[in-house]
This record gives C-alpha cells, sequence and structure tokens, in this order.
C-alpha cells in the first residue's frame, strides 16, 4: 500500500465517499506520483472526472467529465493537467498504427532478435566487407552483428568488468570484440548516450511516448508527424510495450535503422542512400 499524500478537505467529505473504492485508490496513488497540490479547486476538478455524485452511465444520465478523447479510453489527471495543444498531440500519436517501414526499408531479419538484459547498442563498420555491424552490451555480456545478415558473428561472454559496461568509462564506449577488436564502440541504452537519428539523404527517427513509460518509434522521411496523418510520409513502426525501451536510431552510413529494448534487437536495413522511391 502506498504511502498517501494527502486526505481531501473535509467539505469534500461526502463526496469522495461517493467515490468507489477503486477510483479513491486510483486518485491518491495519482496524487501522490504526480505531488499534486491537494486544494480544494484540484479536488474539485478531479471530482468531476470521475463523475462523482452523479448517476453511473446506464442509469440515466452520463458521469460527468467522463468525456473520452480517444474511443475505449476514459479522460484522466493528465487530461486537464494538459492544455490543449498537448491533448491533441498526445492522441494523435495514440491513434498511430504500427506500420510496416517504407520501401526502401526491410526487416533484417523477421522477428525480433532476443537478447534477455541488454543494456545498450552501438554501430561499427566491418573492416573487410564495410558491413553495419551492431554491438550488444547485455548483463550476459558483448554480442556482435552483421547489420546485413543479422547473423551473430562474435561474442564475448565474460569481458573485462572495468570495461563491461558503458557507465564505467567517460566516453560510454566499450571495447570492441572479434573483427573490431582494438576498436572502441560508443554504446547508447541505460546508461545514455545516443544513436544518429538522421540519414544523410533525409529520414528522420523521432520517439514519442503519449502512454508512458511504452515509447513509440516514428519514422519518417518528408512528412510532418505532428500534422499529417499515419502513413503520409512518416510511419509508426515499432511500440515498446511490452520491454523497456533502451534505444533506437541509424548506424553512421544511413543504411541499417536499430531499436533495442531491454529483452530485443530490431533491425531495418536498405541497399544504398536516396533509395525513397
Amino acid at each position: 500500500m502506498i504511502e498517501k499524500a494527502s486526505r481531501p478537505s473535509p467539505v469534500l467529505g461526502e463526496a469522495w465517499a461517493k467515490l468507489p473504492a477503486a477510483d479513491r485508490d486510483t486518485l491518491e496513488r495519482r496524487v501522490h506520483e504526480l505531488r499534486l497540490d491537494t486544494r480544494l479547486a484540484t479536488l474539485t476538478v478531479t471530482m468531476n472526472i470521475y463523475g462523482c455524485g452523479s448517476p453511473r452511465r446506464g442509469e440515466g444520465e452520463q458521469r460527468s467529465g467522463a468525456v473520452e478523447a480517444v474511443p475505449g479510453r476514459r479522460r484522466s489527471m493528465e487530461d486537464v493537467l494538459l492544455s490543449d495543444h498537448q491533448r491533441r498531440l498526445r492522441d494523435h500519436f495514440l491513434a498511430a498504427p504500427v506500420l510496416p517501414a517504407p520501401a526502401p526499408w526491410h526487416p533484417v531479419r523477421d522477428r525480433r532478435t532476443p537478447i534477455g538484459g541488454l543494456l545498450g547498442i552501438g554501430f561499427s563498420v566491418h573492416p573487410d566487407s564495410g558491413h553495419d555491424l551492431v554491438m550488444v552490451v547485455s548483463l550476459d555480456g558483448h554480442g556482435l552483428f552483421d547489420a546485413v545478415t543479422g547473423e551473430k558473428i562474435a561474442r564475448e561472454h565474460e569481458p573485462d568488468p572495468a570495461t563491461s559496461t558503458p557507465e564505467d568509462t567517460p566516453d560510454l564506449a566499450c571495447p570492441g570484440l572479434g573483427p573490431i577488436a582494438g576498436t572502441r564502440v560508443h554504446i547508447a541504452g541505460l546508461s545514455g548516450g545516443g544513436l544518429h537519428r538522421t540519414t544523410p539523404d533525409g529520414w528522420a527517427l523521432d520517439t514519442v511516448a503519449p502512454e508512458w513509460p511504452n515509447e513509440r518509434v516514428l519514422l519518417s522521411s518528408d512528412g510532418d508527424i505532428y500534422r499529417d496523418p499515419p502513413g503520409r510520409g512518416w510511419w509508426h513502426i515499432f511500440h515498446s510495450d511490452y520491454s523497456t525501451f533502451r534505444a533506437a536510431g541509424f548506424s553512421p552510413s544511413g543504411l541499417t535503422l536499430a531499436i533495442a529494448t531491454s529483452s530485443d534487437l530490431t533491425l531495418w536495413r536498405r541497399p544504398t542512400l536516396d533509395g525513397r522511391t
């Protein structure tokens, strides 16, 4: 049971008592989490959202304030705390379905590559083939994947503890392995850092969280993600609603797109730049 942030004013005692127990718990939890001021005005607005004092739906009157911004979802405290513009953007992204990445992008594998305890990823280049490589740092060690084939080409189960995770170094980098041994790879993920969010020929990647903490990854070319409908210049290609988001970005070459969560790695690939047809 969480520690209650506060109790409602005695003025609202009767209305508070009319709330179902589940709604009272939800309200108190929200107040605690968001550290909201529980002054009379704030509580009065909150009571209106939950429709206290009004008959339940189906009894001849709709509950006060229970307008659904998105079908199937009742208004919450956030609906009141957000501005109209913020609510519009949130509902815009919530309504966007997950879509396949557009041509010329194609998945490297038919499904995600499972990697338990994934902490972060970074890009490198194979010294012989020139293929993009993705280095993965996890609780079980380090791995190296060919971004063209999806094949794991190197594995280090017990890396040096002093440099096994990026937070142990000032540049958030880890030693390379396999064909890139002797180099350092910058890692983005749990410890910070970042990957390229744009390509030389105009593709871009954004992450949004209209229902935090579930991140959604948006790929765009010439579309406006804030105004255009999904599928018209931008695509919602990934929804991290099953695992914790770690990182997303392009390789420096602009040919590989990687998204990592705490449990898996997903890769997309294209053959050349300037291939948006």
